[in-house]
This record gives C-alpha cells, sequence and structure tokens, in this order.
C-alpha cells in the first residue's frame, strides 16, 4: 500500500507557489528555529528573573555613566558615517589589484580583540606615542578623556559599519547609476538621487550595528578611555566594587538606551520593504 507524503505549499503573496517541502522537514526547520530563539532569549529571561524589583535603584555614578555612553556613541557615529561611507562606497565601485590589503585591514580590525586593539590604540595615541605626544603639546589628550572615548568607539565600530555598507552599496545596480548619467545628472547627484535611495535599507542596518557596537565596547574603552567611565566600563565598576545587584539596573538601563535607535531604524526598513 502506497503511502502518502505529507507535503506543504509556500505561496508568496501573489499567490504563485515557490516551492513544495515536505511537512516533517517544516517541522524539523521550525524545531531548529524556536531552539535558536530560546538558547538567545535565556540569558535576557535570567536578567528578567534575576532582577530584585522591589530594591530596584541605580548605584552612585550610573546616571553619568548612561550619559557618557549615549552622547559620545550618538558623537561616534558622526565621523563613521562620514568616514565610513565614502570607503565603503569605493570599496564596492573600485575593483584594484592590492584591494585584497584593504580587506586583510579591516578584517584585522575586526579579529583583533578589545583588549589587544586598545593596546594598539594607547601605543599610538597614548602620551608617548608617536602621535599622542605630539597632539598632547596641542592640547589634546587622547587617553582618559571625552575626545580618546570617541576615538576608541570610532575604532570598535568603523569596520562593522564599511563591511555593512560596502554590502549595501553593492546591491544597487549599476544600470541605474549609468541610467542617471546618461542623464546629464554628475556623479555626485547620481550618488545623492539614486545610489543612496536604493542602498539605504542596508546603510540603516550599518548605522545601527555601528550604533550597537560602538555603545556595547568595553575592551578598547577600558584601555583608552577608563576615565569618562561609559555603561560598559560602569558595569564591571559596579560588579567589582558593589556585586551583582548593582548591575542589573544598569543593564536595564544600557537595554532602554541602546535598543531604540536600531528598533526604529528596522522598523522604517521593514515598512519601506513593505510599501
Amino acid at each position: 500500500m502506497a503511502t502518502m507524503r505529507h507535503t506543504e505549499r509556500h505561496c508568496d503573496p501573489a499567490g504563485d507557489v515557490l516551492m513544495t517541502t515536505p511537512l516533517w522537514r517544516r517541522h524539523l526547520l521550525l524545531l531548529a528555529s524556536a531552539l535558536a530563539l530560546a538558547l538567545l532569549a535565556t540569558p535576557f529571561a535570567g536578567l528578567l528573573i534575576a532582577t530584585n524589583w522591589q530594591h530596584f535603584h541605580f548605584a552612585g555614578g550610573d546616571g553619568p555613566a548612561i550619559a557618557v555612553s549615549l552622547g559620545y556613541s550618538l558623537l561616534a557615529l558622526v565621523p563613521i558615517i562620514v568616514l565610513g561611507t565614502p570607503l565603503a562606497w569605493w570599496l564596492a565601485r573600485h575593483h584594484l589589484r592590492w584591494q585584497w590589503a584593504i580587506d586583510v585591514l579591516l578584517l584585522l580590525a575586526l579579529l583583533t580583540p578589545p583588549l589587544a586593539m586598545g593596546l594598539l590604540l594607547a601605543l599610538m595615541y597614548g602620551p608617548y606615542g608617536p602621535v599622542g605626544s605630539l597632539l598632547e603639546r596641542a592640547g589634546v589628550l587622547l587617553t582618559n578623556s571625552p575626545t580618546a572615548f570617541v576615538l576608541a568607539q570610532f575604532y570598535a565600530a568603523l569596520p562593522y559599519f564599511v563591511i555593512a555598507a560596502r554590502a549595501a552599496f553593492e546591491g544597487v545596480p549599476r544600470e541605474l547609476e549609468q541610467m542617471a548619467l546618461t542623464l546629464g545628472h554628475s556623479p555626485w547627484r547620481s550618488f545623492l538621487h539614486v545610489t543612496l535611495p536604493v542602498a539605504r535599507l542596508g546603510l540603516a542596518a550599518a548605522v545601527a550595528l555601528a550604533w550597537v557596537r560602538a555603545m556595547g565596547e568595553f575592551g578598547v574603552v577600558l584601555i583608552v578611555a577608563y576615565y569618562p567611565q561609559g555603561i560598559p566600563v560602569k558595569l564591571w565598576v559596579n560588579l567589582q566594587n558593589l556585586g551583582l545587584d548593582a548591575v542589573y539596573p544598569l543593564l536595564w538601563a544600557f537595554f532602554l538606551t541602546a535598543l531604540p535607535l536600531p528598533l526604529v531604524l528596522g522598523l522604517a526598513v521593514r515598512r519601506r520593504r513593505l510599501a
């Protein structure tokens, strides 16, 4: 007796059949997806359970740490976007023999452990470094200062932004840019009115990634800019000096300040895709 094979058809919004998948395989995919989501949610569920809501209060210095992380992370996004966007576009549109060296440099910045990157920055920009000593004579201190904090976040987040933005620009069909040029637009106007609007969704994701990376950076900031203390360093200080109960309120504050920008950008991307 022949057995029937249970299948399920997946259709696109227009009603066209895209594929036919065995039901057992779909259930396996759903189970794997549910397990992955459960594993991701477990630490945050632990935070929710462990927080002592009856004695929920911030430790001394938590308020300034929140302001430091929020304000300087927004400030760090400016040079990241201003310098990283042209670099990402150039990498997406030009292919040279030695371009592999730039890819290696980006990978080095990504793969270098944060503490090691902090040490490298201290060697270069510290008071005894070749760049730091020159800038210190001009009154610019790149250790334990607001400028050093922004510098650490810039180095931590720039490679992530460039790689994500490069992928966004590579997704823009060159035919659209060529059409704009043939219609009399300059390369700059073509970039502003064609390339940027088409790549905006990927660029929004790149900005969100850079923001989260800058806000959560600990290792580089710990070495280069222990002061002023942002949220990641203050979490470490609270854990060492006051214990776990002093960490939970600051963690909640971190999530509430770090998540809005990526969520807003994500919602904007989804709305534009559905439009």
